[in-house]
This record gives structure tokens, sequence and C-alpha cells, in this order.
């Protein structure tokens, strides 16, 4: 989808030539794209990290005990808040995810911090407590994309 729709930016711009806004508003429209592709990417990583975690199995204690499910939830709100603000080019609620950014990230560090003293406590943690961890990073990410769309 991201090639169809960058093809048919770039038509258009061949076609219609359009001015300064409407140039500006399509290219944001072709980088938009490819950071919605790149959280598809990071979607996927986290499901197959879920996926891993959920066969090895645990007992509920040690990293599986760290919660990422706020971050996600900070996150995915960006994602619609970003898309939102976009589609009716509201600036205001642009400066709202941007600045949402800074939370996540803080909430990222922390969860890391969680999990490196887990693996310390426990050598035998490391496996799912390093699959935490990439979690929480394409989560974070996936918050990084949000704040590039909204910043445009």
């Amino acid at each position: 989808m991201e090639v169809s729709l960058d093809g048919d930016c770039s038509r258009f711009i061949v076609k219609r030539q359009p001015a300064a806004n409407d140039l500006r508003l399509i290219l944001a429209i072709t980088k938009t794209v490819t950071d919605l592709e790149r959280i598809g990417d990071e979607a996927q990583k986290i499901a197959r990290m879920a996926k891993s975690i959920h066969e090895r199995g645990a007992d509920g204690r040690g990293p599986r005990a760290v919660e990422v499910r706020h971050a996600a939830e900070v996150a995915l709100s960006m994602l619609r808040r970003a898309l939102d603000a976009f589609a009716r080019l509201d600036v205001s609620a642009a400066t709202d995810v941007i600045r949402d950014d800074a939370a996540i990230d803080s909430e990222f560090r922390s969860m890391l911090r969680q999990l490196i003293t887990y693996m310390m406590e426990d050598p035998r943690t490391i496996s799912t407590a390093l699959e935490i961890v990439w979690v929480a990073k394409a989560i974070e990410r996936i918050g990084d994309h949000a704040k590039n769309m909204a910043s445009r």
C-alpha cells in the first residue's frame, strides 16, 4: 500500500504540478504513509515477541509483571490524535501529540530500569526480559512515528 500511495502522490505531482501549499501537503502525505508503514512493522514485531513470550510461559512474576500496557495505550492515543490532527489540519492537537512524546520516552526508560533489575536478580528471566525490552522499544518507536506525523 505504501508503494501504491507513493506512486499516486508522484503521479499527482507530475500531472497537476501543485502550487506551494498543495505540494507541501502531498509531501507530508508521503512522509506520513512511510511512518504508517514503519508503525506496521513495529506492530508486527510486538506480535512476534508477544507470541514468543506466551509460548515460553511464565508464572506472572518477574519481567512479565512489567506493565507495557500503559505505554501502548499512550502510543496508540498519540497515533490516533496525530492522524486526526493531520486530517483536520489542527496545529493545536498536533502540538499536544508532540508534547506527549516525552511521557512515552520517560515510561520506556522506567520499564528498561525495571527489566534490568529483574535480569540482575534472576538470570533465568533474561530471555523474557529482553523480549519485553524489544516490545517496549517498539512501542516507544510507534510514539516517535506519531510525533513525526504530528510535526508535519
